[in-house]
């Protein structure tokens, strides 16, 4: 499935999320899909993005690894889906999109948190989400200057 259709359903399943427990396995599931957007990019993607995707899919790996696992089949791992990016732009758009509202749920948890452990873990993948959407952001900076270079060189 491509990274844009990936990125719509893990939108969708973590608005209608309900309560904690579940809210937290689609955050984990947004960052694995981070992470494996990140990799698919740092391999195949236009060479200027590659550092930026590395960078990437070291942060999202860090907003899984402080999250507890959800107990997920291989079949419900979104990210395990993933088999092509499609539009590179596109889908860092649509990524950045995710990792805002990721953001956002993360807060709603924290504040409702019972539990100093829950609340710190959400504090820590705020920050990891965060900085992967800063990530998102400077490449997507790149894609654009790289598209006004593009035009200049044939012109010339």
């Amino acid at each position: 499935m491509d990274a844009v259709r990936l990125i719509v359903t893990s939108r969708r399943a973590l608005i209608a999320s309900r309560g904690t427990p579940e809210t937290m396995t689609e955050v984990w599931q947004a960052q694995a899909l981070a992470q494996a957007i990140g990799s698919r990019l740092a391999v195949t993607g236009p060479p200027e993005l590659r550092g930026e995707a590395l960078g990437l899919t070291e942060l999202a790996g860090r907003g899984c690894g402080v999250l507890d696992t959800p107990r997920l089949t291989i079949e419900e791992l979104r990210a395990a889906r993933l088999t092509e990016l499609g539009d590179a732009r596109q889908a860092l758009l649509c990524l950045g999109g995710l990792l805002g509202e990721v953001s956002i749920a993360l807060v709603g948890v924290a504040c409702a948190a019972d539990d100093e452990s829950t609340y710190w873990q959400c504090m820590e993948a705020i920050d990891a989400a965060d900085e992967s959407r800063d990530r998102v952001r400077e490449m997507l900076r790149r894609l654009a200057d790289r598209e006004e270079v593009l035009p200049e060189k044939e012109a010339g």
